[in-house]
């Protein structure tokens, strides 16, 4: 079992973080690992029994897994089981738990676990997808902060670019409403 936790501070609410995190049309957008992500048989949004479709990129084995949530409470924590056997792979599961931390700040915690397969390479396989996957998995955090600064950060210009365009009952911009240097 491995665990991470994400911190995201003046972040976006956490239903917005939780629905983007779980958002397969902008999956793509920071997730490291993978090549493809869908989810399959029309579950969109993202949800309880829905199944994940996800290609890993070709430089991690490039194999599909197939995943199904098994746990789906928004905002909260979603969760989800492998249900297809993968190369090396006998058992892979994780989960993401959300909580607000007030103040506009938010944690995200990350476990997954696995079990090689097959089971006589387990002494061998282990360390080295231990070892792999945790390094892929930090790159992964990492990316999904850096979309998640982003996104916030075009919802502040959003916001700025509403209030630029506020009208002061005289006419004019209100100097109110006008940006900070």
């Amino acid at each position: 079992t491995e665990i991470y936790t994400l911190s995201l501070h003046d972040a976006l609410p956490i239903s917005d973080v939780f629905r983007l995190l779980h958002d397969y049309e902008h999956r793509l957008e920071w997730d490291t690992m993978l090549q493809a992500a869908q989810l399959a048989d029309d579950h969109t949004p993202a949800g309880l029994q829905a199944i994940s479709i996800c290609k890993v990129k070709t430089h991690l084995g490039g194999m599909t897994l197939k995943a199904r949530y098994v746990s789906f409470r928004e905002p909260d924590v979603a969760a989800f089981k492998m249900i297809n056997r993968a190369p090396f792979f006998d058992r892979l599961s994780a989960s993401f738990r959300h909580r607000d931390l007030g103040d506009g700040s938010s944690e995200i915690r990350y476990v997954y676990q696995f079990t090689a397969w097959p089971r006589w390479l387990r002494p061998l396989l282990h360390p080295l997808m231990h070892s792999v996957l945790r390094f892929e998995t930090k790159r992964r955090l990492r990316s999904l902060r850096h979309f998640f600064e982003s996104r916030c950060r075009a919802q502040s210009r959003l916001v700025a670019a509403t209030a630029i365009s506020a009208v002061s009952p005289r006419g004019g911009p209100s100097d109110r409403t006008r940006p900070r240097p």
